[in-house]
């Protein structure tokens, strides 16, 4: 029978280790807090036949945890950057049975650039959040595997927590990554919904950095996500678009962000494509770019 994840957990000491080693854990060798100089931090899993996992998210502010609060979510207590001057970023899982949860049967952890893109294979799943995040390590990344092949369906995006809780209830993921990261602006998050019907996804993304862009993708008829991803700052309004009907393009599987430039060649020549066109243009805050396959 198929084994999936059905619990996870997060050491931050040698007595942690030993208990969850103890408790029928698995550890993923990858030290949490690589190259940070903090803890040692490990995550750890059980597999079973019942029971799935089926969404995993993360929160480094307050607000990202009150919808994961009241949808369910349970929060692993550990700090995954104990030790350092990072963020404080806490792992949260849930066993969905919506048409959007499809089992989790295997997780991965990706310590650079060519890792990273080697992992965009089919069935896998990377969160947008880095691990190290603020803490000046290693760019470190969670990959999920589901028991089948899964669709982007749907696309939207939030620029305060309030409808949090209803998008979580509706089945979307929520990319664990500011679009406005350091720019000052609003929280905005891009969110997603997957489905296991091929005849449902999204087959052609794009990003419009001025009107020109907007004027061309509307003529298109490209549907565009409402909320500007630059809300807030002084930058340039950026939209995200995106089309079902082109049966020319294959279907998208995989959707995240990606803040290490050097990583964009890497990418590319893993058949991963990056929209370059910075969510943060015009603004100070970092340069991050959408990215799909």
């Amino acid at each position: 029978m198929t084994q999936y994840i059905t619990d996870i957990n997060v050491s931050v000491s040698h007595n942690e280790e030993l208990k969850l080693r103890k408790n029928g854990f698995t550890q993923l060798p990858v030290d949490l807090n690589s190259g940070t100089g903090g803890n040692t931090i490990y995550l750890w899993y059980k597999t079973g036949t019942c029971g799935a996992i089926t969404r995993i998210q993360f929160s480094f502010t307050p607000a990202m945890k009150q919808g994961l609060i009241d949808e369910g979510y349970h929060q692993v207590e550990n700090n995954l950057n104990t030790g350092t001057c990072g963020s404080l970023i806490n792992l949260w899982y849930m066993k969905g049975s919506s048409p959007y949860d499809v089992p989790i049967v295997e997780l991965d952890l990706t310590t650079n650039a060519e890792e990273d893109a080697k992992k965009g294979q089919p069935q896998w799943e990377r969160s947008a959040c880095d691990l190290n995040r603020g803490a000046r390590g290693a760019w470190l990344y969670l990959w999920m595997k589901r028991e089948r092949q899964t669709y982007i369906c749907d696309i939207q995006a939030t620029n305060n927590p309030s409808s949090d809780a209803n998008l979580f209830r509706q089945g979307y993921t929520r990319i664990d990554e500011d679009t406005n990261r350091s720019a000052g602006g609003s929280d905005v998050f891009i969110w997603y919904r997957q489905s296991t019907d091929e005849k449902k996804a999204i087959r052609d993304l794009k990003v419009s950095i001025d009107q020109a862009s907007e004027r061309s993708y509307e003529n298109q008829l490209y549907e565009q996500v409402k909320i500007n991803l630059n809300e807030g700052t002084k930058g340039t309004p950026v939209y995200l678009w995106y089309k079902k009907t082109d049966c020319s393009k294959d279907p998208i599987k995989l959707l995240t962000l990606i803040f290490n430039m050097a990583s964009t060649t890497t990418y590319e020549n893993a058949g991963i494509n990056v929209i370059e066109k910075n969510l943060n243009t015009n603004n100070p805050g970092m340069k991050e770019y959408v990215c799909y396959k």
